[in-house]
């Protein structure tokens, strides 16, 4: 009689037992939830930071193909023209100089077409195409073509001796390469450097 009523004191003196110890039970389980939550809480905020970085990098991209589209927008239409511009030349350089002077109908047409050759040479340049006439110059092979090679030129070896065809160039881009001859078997001539030019327009 007397240890169940030992027991039953013990029981009202501590009501709380088991619940204390189910909480410490609970406690790692927190824990462990905290540290899930935290690990998922990194790993969106990584996501997140990939994600805005990879907007960013479209938004640049974007913007520097638009520029670029607005920037060599007219280079269609100007290889079209590269033709016309080398016709109006050729037309020039097949008068000779004293047919010129002593007709006037023929020099008032020389004045009209260089006129014109003139007009189509400011179009270009506002555009941003700027002729290439390399003679004289050392071989360049991210703007020239050469066809042949010359012997004895008293050149240095690589240097363009001959031009066939001048070259166009639209801001930093290559429209037309020039078509050279140069030197071969002359002295060498000092290394040349030189920028690279894109050659995709």
């Amino acid at each position: 009689m007397t240890d169940e009523k030992n027991s039953n004191e013990d029981a009202v003196e501590n009501p709380d037992g088991a619940p204390e110890a189910a909480a410490g039970a609970g406690e790692p389980a927190a824990d462990d939830r905290v540290r899930e939550l935290e690990t998922e809480l990194a790993e969106l905020k990584d996501r997140s930071l990939r994600a805005l970085a990879d907007a960013e990098n479209t938004r640049r991209r974007s913007q520097r193909e638009l520029g670029d589209a607005r920037k060599y927008a007219a280079s269609g239409i100007i290889k079209d023209l590269l033709n016309v511009s080398d016709n109006l030349q050729r037309a020039l350089d097949a008068c000779p100089p004293e047919l010129r002077e002593h007709d006037e109908q023929v020099k008032n047409l020389v004045i009209g077409v260089e006129m014109v050759a003139k007009d189509l040479l400011n179009a270009f340049e506002k555009h941003g195409v700027r002729k290439i006439e390399p003679l004289g110059e050392p071989f360049n092979h991210d703007l020239h073509q050469a066809m042949y090679e010359v012997e004895n030129t008293g050149k240095p070896s690589g240097t363009i001796v001959e031009m066939l065809q001048p070259g166009y160039v639209m801001h930093d881009r290559l429209l037309r390469p020039a078509m050279v001859a140069v030197a071969k078997g002359g002295p060498d001539g000092p290394p040349t450097g030189h920028e690279r030019v894109d050659t995709t327009a």
